[in-house]
Order: C-alpha cells, then structure tokens, then sequence
C-alpha cells in the first residue's frame, strides 16, 4: 500500500563494510589521576592539569615553553645524537622521536623571559625517549650554562627523564659528571640556578644536574628519585611507603625546598630571580 512507502523501519541494517565515522583523534584525553575523560582544548587552557582531581599531566617542552615564558630564543636547534656505538636499531628509535616530537632531541634550550627577565632554559621532553639523557642533552645544557655565565644570567632547567640513555652507554653516564661540573662554574660565578622536577624525574638526572639547583621546586604529583619503585622494591624485598617517590613525599623528607602549581610555576620563578637579584 501507498503508506508503507513512507513507514520508518524498526531496525536499520548496516553492512560491516560501511565507512565508521570515528571521532577525530586528540578530541579528549583520559586524566591518569581520576580517569575523567577531558577535553583536550579546555584542558590546555587550564595548562594540562585536570580540572577535576588537579593532577598534573605531562606537557611537552614548547608546551611548557609557551606556558611559563613570555619570549624565547632556542640555542642549537640543530644537534642530534648519532649511533657512535652502532647499537642496534637507535637511528630509528632516533627518527621515529624526532618525527613524534618535532624535536632533534629530547631537551630545548635557549634564552627567554619571563614577566621581564632574562635567563637561560633547558626545558627536557618526556615524550623524546622518555627523556633519557645521552650525550646532545649533556651538551646543550652543558652549553646554556656556559652562556648563563657568559651572560651573567640565572639558569633554570626542567627536568624529566626516565635515565641515562642505555644506547649511549657509558658516552650517556659520563654527562652526569660534566654537567655537574658545568653547573660547579656557574656556582662559582655566584649566578642562580633553579631547577624543576617534573613527572617522572629518575635515574642519571635525578643524580646530578637536577638535584643541584640552589632552589629546587617539583610540580604536585611529580615522581621523583633514582631508581623506580618497582626497581627498589625487588632489590630490598620489601614495599616503599605510602606515596615514597612522589613531590610531596621528597619535600617531607628535605629533598626538595618547595611544591608548586604549575599554574602558579611562572610568578614563583619570576619572585626567585627578583629576590636573588636584590629586588622585592
């Protein structure tokens, strides 16, 4: 009949070779803290801290770049690590990052300012490797700190790192030395260094360059120490305490001299280097 031409069916057949129409990638992202799923664009405004428990989520370094400084000129964008130990398959772990990132390595460098002054950054890149540290990172920060005494500037590094860099092997292992010797010379010239631990901040870092700001600050949450707590808990058979390794736990035990927001990171940086400075 006439009318069931025009009668919606009950049920719609779809066949499995149909096109799906997907949601676009990057639209939300599940916090690690509470599990909310959030969206990406809100989120970013709010400098990837979750809205809803206040977890910190990890940035990229221009991400953190943008959110803390107010003008930033990079230093040797162009220094990349090479295979000298012909370990197996590291150019394309190499490439594949550099290709993820957009970056030649796992740390930017360079000299900013921020709410009116100058100094030197390194800002390292969890999402490079895990921000393992090998030889180009130890170079360029061993760099911006030649130039923060050349410039008579403070210096302040944001660390992240799961460890030295096992491709580079010993190569890796010696930048906990060198850049602990750079930053000896920047002492001596009784110039400021602040270093930020963020999450996860481990290994080779962890015991050298990042331990020895004269102020040393970690966002909230950040996990932090020298081995992992899986790592200790096999070696000395038995389990950590509650919350051991987190930014609270370090600061508890004066390891660290303070926590601070992210969203409150850039004025704190801004009032150390006043006061270090002789301003109010």
């Amino acid at each position: 009949m006439l009318k069931d031409l025009f009668r919606k069916p009950k049920y719609v057949t779809v066949s499995p070779t149909a096109p799906k129409k997907d949601m676009p990638d990057g639209l939300w992202v599940k916090c690690s803290g509470c599990g909310e799923i959030l969206y990406n664009k809100e989120l970013t405004k709010n400098l990837k801290v979750c809205q809803k428990c206040g977890t910190h989520l990890r940035m990229t370094a221009r991400e953190r770049i943008e959110a803390t400084l107010d003008d930033f000129v990079e230093y040797d964008a162009d220094l990349s690590s090479v295979n000298t130990l012909n370990f197996p398959d590291y150019e394309d772990k190499l490439a594949k990052a550099q290709a993820a990132t957009g970056l030649q390595e796992g740390i930017l460098t360079g000299e900013g300012i921020i709410n009116g002054l100058s100094l030197v950054v390194g800002v390292m890149d969890s999402y490079f490797m895990m921000g393992s540290m090998g030889a180009v990172i130890g170079e360029k920060i061993t760099r911006a700190v030649e130039r923060a005494i050349a410039k008579k500037l403070p210096l302040i590094l944001f660390a992240t790192s799961g460890g030295a860099r096992m491709q580079e092997g010993t190569l890796a292992l010696m930048q906990m030395a060198k850049t602990s010797a750079a930053l000896a010379r920047l002492s001596a010239a009784g110039l400021l260094y602040i270093s930020v631990l963020t999450d996860p901040t481990f290994g080779g870092v962890t015991a050298s360059f990042a331990s020895l700001g004269d102020i040393v600050i970690a966002e909230p949450g950040a996990l932090i120490g020298f081995a992992g707590p899986r790592v200790l808990q096999q070696t000395m058979h038995q389990e950590l305490p509650p919350g051991a390794q987190t930014a609270k736990f370090n600061l508890e035990h004066g390891i660290i001299d303070m926590v601070v927001e992210r969203g409150q990171m850039k004025s704190m940086l801004a009032k150390l280097m006043r006061l270090h400075q002789g301003g109010c």
